[in-house]
């Protein structure tokens, strides 16, 4: 890990603030861009992500600038969470649910098929998003997102199954979890093969549009599906703040296992780094 001053590292963080800046502010944009395009005529809005564009010596030499600064991007990594969200919710709460705009664009079997995969590519590449929110889509599109690429590769009994979920906070009963198991069998989405006395879920074939469906997906609401992973793989990453303070500093110790925190990616993280240096400049300023 890398040893720096306090000033180096105040440069660090200002460098780090920049960043996260320009990220959210194209990000925001695009958003926009896209929903703007693709979910007008829902009743939902869009949750865009703050951004504040610090003055870097102001950053540096004003405390209360700072901590202002620093609040803000703990508040938008909050609002990344709820883009996502808002996202997650436009698709299953309006956009599948019959709307004009998806029943013109996509035939019955791409209609079906597509609430399994917008599943899959958002919730199935963000398994740290998935903890924290398993409660937004159904949970039948929530699970085969989970399992895919777990099943893909070999069959699994409903009670491994039901442990890998676990794993993203999903509780469910055995019985429970069967029975969504047997709708994503009756979707078409699910195989059952019984071995002995036993029964192993697995894929039929390959989740996939039709060859009409494809292009048709990736010209109206694919950018809208692919934001969350590229938005969150982006800006819930800190990683340059992994470094140590030398003990020019005041509590060294506090700062740095703070620190310690940014060399994990994620919501989690991110917030927990930014909410305590909050903290650790707070104490510093009543101090005087």
């Amino acid at each position: 890990m890398t040893n720096v001053t306090s000033e180096e590292f105040l440069t660090k963080l200002f460098s780090v603030v920049y960043k996260l800046y320009t990220i959210a502010k194209t990000q925001s944009d695009r958003l926009k861009k896209e929903w703007d395009e693709n979910f007008a005529s829902l009743p939902e809005q869009p949750h865009l992500v703050r951004s504040v564009r610090a003055e870097k010596e102001k950053f540096l030499t004003d405390i209360d600038y700072r901590i202002k600064v620093l609040n803000t991007i703990k508040l938008s990594f909050e609002d990344g969470f709820h883009s996502i969200k808002k996202i997650l919710t436009a698709l299953y709460n309006s956009y599948f649910m019959e709307s004009e705009v998806f029943t013109q664009n996509f035939v019955r079997e791409d209609q079906k098929s597509l609430k399994y995969l917008v599943a899959k590519e958002i919730l199935g590449n963000l398994i740290q998003y998935n903890q924290l929110d398993h409660e937004t889509v159904p949970l039948k599109y929530n699970i085969l997102a989970r399992i895919y690429l777990l099943i893909k590769f070999k069959e699994q009994s409903a009670t491994s199954i039901n442990q890998n979920l676990k794993k993203i906070n999903i509780n469910l009963k055995l019985p429970a979890l069967k029975r969504i198991l047997n709708e994503i069998v009756a979707d078409g989405f699910l195989k059952k093969t019984k071995v002995g006395k036993h029964i192993y879920y697995g894929l039929p074939q390959e989740l996939e549009l039709s060859e009409k469906g494809k292009p048709t997906y990736n010209q109206t609401i694919r950018p809208l599906v692919d934001w969350p992973t590229l938005f969150y793989r982006s800006y819930y990453n800190v990683r340059e703040l992994n470094v140590t303070v030398n003990g020019d500093c005041k509590y060294p110790e506090f700062l740095n296992k703070v620190l310690l925190k940014a060399a994990t990616q994620g919501y989690t993280a991110c917030h927990y780094v930014f909410k305590n240096l909050v903290k650790y400049y707070e104490k510093l300023k009543e101090e005087g």
